[in-house]
């Protein structure tokens, strides 16, 4: 049934069936266990085989319907907890059980002992039982320090294995770039980074975090007794058929550990500029720019906001076999043929500015320099710019505008800043549409005399008729209405002009007023986006700011 559903290949298949031949296990939990696929992909599949509800998150019981079962039933909730089942009656008095394998016979035969001569199954998530279980009991409180012995037991038990496996492969099928491991008082909160939007997964037993973070520290080869300051680590994994590299972050807090996994996929798809949603104006000139032999390119914007993949595509398109790249990374996410990748290590004093000492001694003709850090750093990359260089980098500003301003705080010198530099490129993510279940949409109230404006400025961004969508919500997009994102951009070429303005630190309004009609902000491009229904006007507000007061502009 799996395969034909299309979740799971022969070969996957098969790979299980000789694991469950030689270690025995239903082969649900064997395909679960070596990450093959998760159990919201098999649960539904059993739930259809065996008749019997698969009980949803907002479907549990509340606790004064678990504890009259019990009463009912005069037993233990260590009983329950052993056989990993929930009992709970309904408004009706109907006794429901809900468990992960409804097929127990010797449970079944217990419970009809006990006077429970009917009684009704559920399939139930295993993070979704393990929070249930917890309303057999009053809730309780954070436990004290556990020794590191312990904690390893802890970590190696299997229900904490399959667990972390599951949240895993979970995180894989959905496409999220993150996973928030999170303590609460009473819980372990799990979310997922989807589209750039954290989105709440499960929540777990609060006795369940000291075993789930240690189990992630074991797998991340961190120091499992360290628990009072911050530690980075990273693992490879193959979960729901991709390879990954997983960077982990742990941060100690008043609650116990935070966890961030990071997920980085090995087998990236071909990422080109023609896919990142560069219109065909900033295309070309980004294109015209960063084909001249020297000079430095910038790429600005906040964590996450696809700086990095910008990049490498840029490099991508520039790898022609003739040329030899070099990239200064921290770290490096993603392998590129052809290219030479260094990481600095920090902790052996192997930084930005030491690597790039020694990379300029390579002879390259493309340099990378993952972030612009500190002045040391910023000085070096701006001589390897005048000296014959194609530099590419980043930056966190809120703008193309303020990179210039950021490199001058560095400390950086106006002149040589003003002669090294070529253009700017600031960039955001908005989440796409979904195709699913959008619909269309007048337009706005309110909106018309700006987009009259627009239309006037950029008449090749806004065709005629407006493609407004509403974002609704189903089941391919998680009922947030969105899938996928697409990124809106800001553009300034250095001019000779430009570079003038520059050099004598001219003031933004100074250099705005030179940019002229052409300029666009991020919040335009992201307006014209809206226009076309690839994104929504709200999409647009929550990465770039409200409108600023005349109407049109970036809030920054």
């Amino acid at each position: 049934m799996l395969i034909e559903a299309g979740k799971i290949g022969a070969e996957e298949l098969q790979r299980a069936l000789d694991f469950q031949q030689r270690y025995g296990g239903r082969l649900g939990a064997v395909l679960t266990r070596l990450g093959v696929c998760s159990e919201d992909v098999i649960l539904p599949v059993l739930a259809e085989q065996l008749g019997v509800p698969l009980l949803l998150t907002d479907a549990l019981p509340d606790r004064d319907a678990v504890q009259a079962a019990l009463s009912r039933l005069n037993l233990p909730p260590q009983w329950f907890e052993k056989w990993e089942a929930l009992p709970w009656l309904d408004e009706a008095g109907v006794l429901w059980l809900a468990s992960r394998k409804p097929l127990h016979s010797a449970f079944s035969e217990l419970l009809r002992e006990r006077g429970a001569e009917s009684f009704t199954w559920a399939l139930v998530l295993s993070e979704t039982l393990d929070g249930a279980l917890a309303l057999l009991h009053p809730p309780v409180e954070a436990g004290g320090e556990l020794e590191a012995e312990h904690l390893r037991e802890l970590a190696e038990e299997a229900p904490i294995i399959s667990l972390v496996n599951n949240i895993l492969t979970q995180a894989v099928e959905l496409g999220a770039s993150d996973i928030h491991l999170e303590p609460e008082q009473a819980a372990l909160r799990v979310r997922f980074r989807v589209d750039g939007v954290l989105i709440d997964r499960l929540r777990a037993p609060r006795s369940r975090l000291d075993a789930v973070v240690s189990r992630v520290k074991l797998m991340a080869n961190l120091d499992i007794a360290e628990r009072r300051l911050p530690q980075d680590g990273r693992l490879s994994i193959r979960s729901a058929g991709q390879s990954l590299d997983v960077r982990v972050s742990t941060l100690p807090g008043p609650l116990g550990e935070s966890v961030v996994m990071r997920l980085l996929p090995k087998d990236q798809a071909h990422i080109d500029l023609a896919h990142l949603g560069l219109s065909a104006d900033i295309h070309a000139a980004f294109r015209q720019v960063t084909e001249q032999p020297h000079g430095m390119v910038l790429v600005t914007g906040p964590t996450g906001s696809g700086k990095s993949t910008t990049l490498y595509a840029l490099l991508d398109e520039m790898n022609n076999g003739q040329r030899k790249l070099i990239t200064v990374e921290d770290p490096v996410e993603y392998q590129l043929d052809g290219v030479f990748q260094v990481q600095v290590q920090s902790d052996i004093g192997y930084d930005f500015s030491r690597a790039l000492r020694a990379i300029l001694r390579q002879d390259p003709d493309v340099l990378m320099i993952g972030e612009m850090r500190d002045l040391e750093t910023a000085r070096i990359g701006v001589q390897a710019a005048l000296t014959g260089h194609a530099v590419l980098s980043t930056l966190h500003t809120n703008d193309a505008i303020g990179a210039f301003g950021r490199m001058l705080d560095m400390g950086v010198e106006p002149f040589l800043f003003a002669s090294a530099v070529r253009g700017v490129l600031a960039q955001r993510l908005v989440r796409r549409v979904c195709v699913h279940c959008a619909e269309p949409l007048a337009v706005p109230e309110g909106m018309s005399a700006i987009y009259a404006s627009l239309r006037e400025r950029f008449p090749h961004l806004l065709p005629d008729g407006p493609g407004f969508r509403r974002a609704r919500g189903c089941e391919h997009c998680l009922g947030t209405g969105y899938r996928g994102r697409v990124g809106i951009y800001e553009w300034v070429s250095v001019t000779e002009r430009m570079s003038h303005l520059l050099a004598e630190q001219a003031s933004t309004e100074q250099i705005l007023a030179q940019l002229g009609e052409g300029f666009r902000s991020l919040q335009e491009d992201g307006l014209c986006l809206a226009w076309r229904g690839e994104t929504t006007l709200e999409e647009v507000f929550r990465v770039t700011g409200e409108l600023a007061a005349d109407g049109l502009g970036a809030v920054v």
